[in-house]
């Protein structure tokens, strides 16, 4: 529980090596996948997602390994469950010294409903982003590319057969069958990888496996040996930016909560508030409100309104009566966040855009509603949705979106795994929008709205599940150990602001009896606002940062390492005199 949050252990993998091969298998997915002991592609596995893009949890059964000194079999059943029907998949996986083999064959028992099922293969953002690669189509064609360098917010590849790139000196072809493919740059939704998957997103989902209808797809990898070494990249820890400004979530009911219990801030000391004011819920003089209260109760506290707004009809309608039920209440932000309600939710590749005004219009509006306040835009979901649908940051004094590690997988190295992205998330929002100012959104394990379905996935169990609502390793010393990892991934971009928790709920530092270890963190963190940060790094498993005359690290493994037990942390003033 102290780890973790839960007392649901976390997946255990086993090691295999033949040959050149060596990999991790763990929930029946091949994991970090090395050749010749250099990482080759992060993961491969036949996954099956439902209509709100949960990932589901088959069952396995029938295990077997049979393994030589120079071959290794390995044969499971999966079983996946949607509504009433199942899904039935035979996986057999097939190394030898030139090539590693998965292959799987479903059968559908009753209608299946999903919004995929096949195999996904994940190629590692180290040492890949921006270098060469070849496409394969199914007409036989050959493309000559790179791997996006900036994150890309479409496909960057489609009807692909294989995938050929240089792994140290090797060439490394990845081939697939049985479905049509194309590729995604998972960077976007903070995943360390360019993803490809089966099934073209313009296809209509959710769809239906018919009864009794067979699926059959494989993945192959082989390689040849090649003569030349890629370059490597150069990496810096040291940046010229100063740590950022905290900030705290709370809604409405938060807000009436803190106005009775001025002290609760006190637990972290956040330079500032943020209020989420939604006007899909209705009665916004109330909610307005609300937050006046609150900012009564804390007047020496900043407070920001992130404004959700329904823009049903003509913006400046909507904005000036906004305006004037905040001023009515009493309510004086020091900035506020215009979103249309609408963009909450993805608009994937494919999908017609939801009806909306121009955010030109909205912005032009918001600054006639709130001339003398700071006025922000972008998404107040994640990066994805920004990269799509690009704020006009010329008529906003800050950009801002959000962040969050469980959009595509739960386990703990996966959560860890996501801070790798960091760097090439926000590189890629600085290249939309420039020096402009930079704000990171509310950011947590969990997930506060789910852009990509009809809502949060509840996790009543406390286990490690995508989407979910609430993950119980925040309230962990886990939850600490990644907070930590992600003010160190975010130092160098030069924000501003960044809002790394809520003040209550489940993703909030306040527990019923007291508070949760992030909190500590957090405060530390905290107390860095304004101060220069030095260096920076998050590699290996360890992040560490020098801000100020503080030192930061975390260890982000569950294996002890330098002096740091499992996702053990430390926040601690540096030597008199000590230099980077």
């Amino acid at each position: 529980m102290t780890l973790f949050g839960t007392d649901q252990p976390p997946v255990e993998g086993q090691c295999f090596a033949v040959g050149p091969w060596s990999f991790t298998l763990e929930n029946g997915a091949l994991r970090h996948i090395a050749l010749h002991g250099q990482e080759a592609i992060r993961n491969i596995a036949f996954l099956v997602r439902d209509r709100d893009w949960g990932t589901l949890t088959p069952t396995l059964d029938n295990m077997q390994v049979a393994q030589t000194d120079t071959s290794l079999g390995i044969t499971y059943d999966a079983v996946f469950q949607s509504a009433d029907a199942k899904l039935a998949v035979r996986v057999s996986i097939d190394v030898g010294p030139d090539s590693l083999v998965m292959s799987a064959t479903g059968d559908a028992l009753g209608p299946f409903e999903t919004n995929r099922a096949g195999f996904t293969v994940l190629h590692p953002i180290k040492d890949v982003a921006g270098r060469p690669v070849r496409v394969k189509h199914s007409d036989g064609s050959i493309e000559d590319s790179v791997f996006p360098d900036l994150i890309e917010p479409w496909q960057p590849f489609k009807d692909i057969t294989a995938l050929t790139n240089q792994v140290g000196k090797a060439e490394l072809c990845c081939a697939f069958h049985g479905d049509t493919f194309e590729m995604e740059d998972q960077r976007q939704w903070g995943d360390a990888s360019y993803k490809t998957y089966n099934r073209p997103l313009a296809l209509p989902w959710p769809y239906t496996i018919a009864d009794g209808e067979r699926l059959s797809q494989s993945v192959e990898l082989s390689w040849t040996p090649c003569s030349t070494t890629p370059p490597s990249r150069v990496e810096t820890g040291v940046v010229d930016a100063t740590f950022p400004e905290m900030a705290l979530v709370i809604d409405a009911q938060d807000a009436l909560r803190l106005a009775r219990h001025p002290g609760d801030i006190a637990v972290v000391n956040p330079q500032r508030l943020l209020c989420h004011l939604d006007a899909e819920l209705g009665d916004t003089p109330a909610q307005f409100e609300a937050f006046a209260a609150a900012q009564r109760a804390c007047p020496d506290q900043v407070f920001d309104l992130e404004l959700i707004c329904l823009f049903a009809d003509d913006p400046a309608t909507e904005l000036s009566s906004m305006a004037a039920q905040m001023r009515d209440a009493g309510f004086a932000p020091d900035s506020v966040l215009v979103c249309p309600s609408v963009d909450r939710q993805s608009t994937p590749p494919g999908s017609d855009w939801p009806d909306c005004p121009s955010l030109a219009d909205i912005h032009t509006a918001a600054s006639f509603a709130f001339p003398d306040v700071k006025r922000g835009g972008g998404m107040v979901s994640f990066f994805p949705e920004l990269n799509r649908k690009r704020p006009p940051h010329e008529k906003l004094d800050f950009v801002s979106h959000g962040l969050c590690p469980i959009v595509h997988a739960a386990d703990d190295v996966s959560v860890m795994e996501t801070l790798e992205a960091i760097a090439h998330i926000t590189r890629s929002a600085r290249a939309i929008f420039g020096d402009k100012e930079y704000r990171i959104g509310p950011s947590t394990i969990a997930m506060r709205q789910n852009p990509y379905g009809s809502r949060t996935i509840p996790n009543p169990d406390n286990q490690r599940i995508c989407m979910a609502h609430d993950d119980p390793r925040h309230r962990g010393t886990f939850g600490a150990a990644y907070v930590i990892g992600l003010a160190c991934a975010l130092a160098p971009a030069g924000l501003s602001v960044w809002t790394p928790a809520a003040l209550y709920g489940p993703r909030g530092v306040i527990a019923d009896d007291g508070h949760w270890p992030i909190s500590t963190a957090l405060k530390g963190l905290a107390e860095c606002a304004g101060q220069k940060i030095h260096s920076t790094q998050v590699a290996d498993g360890i992040a560490e940062a020098f801000v100020g005359n503080v030192r930061l690290n975390a260890n982000l493994t569950s294996k002890a390492q330098q002096s740091l037990g499992p996702y053990a942390w430390s926040i601690v003033a540096a030597n008199a005199g000590e230099t980077t």
